[in-house]
């Protein structure tokens, strides 16, 4: 009889699986390719020690990227997006830009929190880049979470009811920022690594995490920011994932503008004009010309 759970680890083509009555579980997909992933409800089918997907329920999102070779998925049935960046080491706007148009591209919102405010005069310089995106109404949030628990907390509770994909470079405080939001992280980790048995299966993988007792509340932990690509938009349609150039799109006199040459284009007169930053349209730019290249799969 099929029994229903959440995956909340993947690793490669096999899952964990929780069930609702908290039993941990490996399970592994029912043909050759696993297309279950963490945050899928599925239905398995328990055999033996392990299990079997038998059936992934309905998501309502994905959020994955999807490079020059092939598409990464990072997580299904996410209420939002959190990006940690940090005042040093210094954070690409480029590969910022590419979550937040995969967010959008996804429809799940995004809040970007800048880590180490406490260090002065690096944290003044990022939170000045960050200007831009405060003024397109992006949720941006400083937070320094060694020096300063309260605001840590504080953040912690919007995040309440929530299940958050954290995302972010290397250096920035992400295992940090996990093991202060869940004291048995730890403890967690080394569970999934034995219910594996690390010998047998990689264990660099996502992985979601509960909060609270109730399990209302979870974070996701994934790999891959540095990679992130986002060869799923049409090059055509990027400006409709990035606000400050999207407030403009309509005042263009042809409607197949690129926004790169053409003549009488809003966004080129906004870019002028100081509507939109220097900075964010040379970041449109790169991503049209990297979008437009041929595609290798």
């Amino acid at each position: 009889m099929n029994r229903l759970g959440l995956v909340i680890s993947g690793h490669g083509r096999h899952v964990l699986v929780e069930s609702d009555s908290g039993e941990r579980i490996i399970c592994h997909p029912r043909g050759k390719k696993n297309l279950a992933l963490v945050g899928d409800r599925v239905e398995w089918l328990a055999s033996n020690d392990e299990g079997t997907i038998e059936k992934i329920l309905p998501r309502k999102n994905e959020f994955y990227r999807q490079d020059e070779m092939r598409t990464k998925s990072f997580a299904a049935n996410i209420d939002q997006l959190l990006i940690l960046i940090a005042a040093e080491p210094e954070f690409s706007e480029v590969q910022l830009s590419k979550a937040l148009i995969a967010a959008h591209a996804a429809q799940i919102n995004a809040l970007i929190v800048l880590n180490k405010s406490d260090l002065v005069a690096p944290f003044q310089a990022a939170w000045g880049r960050l200007e831009p995106y405060r003024v397109m109404n992006y949720d941006v949030r400083a937070l320094s979470i060694k020096e300063d628990p309260e605001t840590f907390k504080s953040l912690l509770t919007s995040l309440g009811g929530k299940i958050t994909l954290l995302l972010g470079p290397s250096g920035v405080g992400k295992s940090t920022f996990i093991n202060t939001a869940i004291p048995h992280t730890n403890l967690w980790t080394q569970e999934i690594s034995q219910a594996l048995n690390s010998g047998k299966h990689t264990t660099t993988s996502t992985t979601l995490y509960w909060v609270d007792s109730d399990k209302h509340t979870a974070l996701i932990d994934s790999p891959g920011f540095q990679s992130f690509g986002i060869h799923q938009i049409d090059p055509h349609h990027l400006g409709h994932y990035m606000p400050d150039i999207k407030a403009h799109l309509s005042g263009c006199k042809f409607y197949n503008c690129t926004h790169l040459h053409e003549p009488q284009c809003a966004v080129q007169t906004a870019v002028h004009d100081g509507l939109i930053t220097s900075s964010r349209y040379r970041i449109y730019q790169q991503l049209f010309e990297e979008l437009s290249q041929p595609k290798n799969y």
